[in-house]
């Protein structure tokens, strides 16, 4: 299986004229990424420099313990497209069974979609889930179409029903102020994003936007009187890993994985996954040391 991304220079940098301009989520979804979300059967939300689709796995029920994992905490696949309906980039990751990942990967393989990692981010959980992250270049309909043969060989819903607003459920002040940063609610789940922006990665050599390729989301979810669970990763560079590491453990936040998600990017790095579970003030302050490690971390 060919995992080495297939990108040309020349195609990369086409696209990046495409992404220079960030876009806001008001902003009027063009034709093109309308039909590619006709294809994926999910709708287009325009995010900071790409469009984004939502593929969440609702038809999981993966548990951690006594603890049902909400999907908007840690079951939303998602792919991201950037560039112009002739040139685009497709990246994002796919949440899959221990049944659904072979099929998968050979149909990306089949398709020309690269693999760029296959790995966990959880740890302890039933049944076992696995994320694949992916990346293509193409015409963007193309490239739905491609990546729709691979949806099809996965339990996920589709179509995926339009997000409807949920009731906030958690302490979303407390969250957004104890941490420094601002995000969304989901319901009983806050997620926040993007954090730890401050580098330009290339990606074959051209910038990619930063919410699409490095966001470092962070979800944080109540789910009890006084209890708050909190999961995401952390894209860091090679001397920042080393201070975000310490600053988890001494709060007693666990480091479930750490790996890579792209290839040939530059510069090169590091994506730390955590998992956090206790009382309001021991999560959102293990959370805050480590974003404050990182930024005082060396940068390489």
């Amino acid at each position: 299986m060919r995992w080495i991304t297939r990108a040309r220079p020349k195609m990369v940098a086409a696209m990046s004229l495409a992404v220079a301009v960030p876009v806001r989520a008001q902003t009027p979804v063009p034709a093109v990424w309308d039909s590619v979300g006709r294809i994926l059967q999910t709708t287009a939300v325009m995010s900071s420099g790409y469009v984004r689709y939502g593929l969440p796995r609702s038809d999981l029920h993966v548990t951690i313990g006594d603890l049902p994992v909400p999907v908007p905490l840690a079951l939303g696949a998602w792919a991201g497209f950037s560039g112009t309906g002739d040139s685009a980039l497709v990246m994002g990751d796919l949440v899959l069974t221990s049944a659904e990942l072979a099929p998968v990967l050979e149909a990306l393989d089949r398709e020309g979609i690269d693999v760029t990692a296959v790995h966990n981010h959880l740890v302890g959980e039933t049944p076992t889930v696995t994320y694949v992250h992916f990346h293509g270049v193409g015409a963007a309909t193309d490239l739905a179409r491609r990546l729709d043969k691979a949806l099809r060989l996965t339990g996920t819903p589709r179509p995926v029903p339009p997000a409807s607003p949920a009731a906030a459920a958690i302490d979303s002040a407390l969250v957004f102020s104890t941490l420094g940063v601002r995000g969304r609610v989901n319901g009983a789940v806050a997620q926040v994003g993007p954090v730890l922006v401050r580098d330009t990665v290339r990606l074959h050599g051209v910038p990619v936007p930063a919410a699409l390729a490095y966001p470092s989301p962070i979800n944080i979810a109540q789910v009890g009187p006084g209890r708050f669970v909190a999961t995401g990763d952390f894209a860091l560079l090679a001397g920042q890993v080393g201070p975000v590491t310490h600053a988890l453990a001494t709060h007693g936040i666990t480091t479930t994985a750490l790996h890579s998600h792209l290839i040939d990017e530059s510069p090169t790095l590091y994506y730390l996954h955590f998992w956090a579970d206790g009382s309001p003030p021991a999560v959102l302050g293990g959370l805050r040391a480590a974003l404050d490690a990182a930024g005082s971390g060396p940068a390489k």
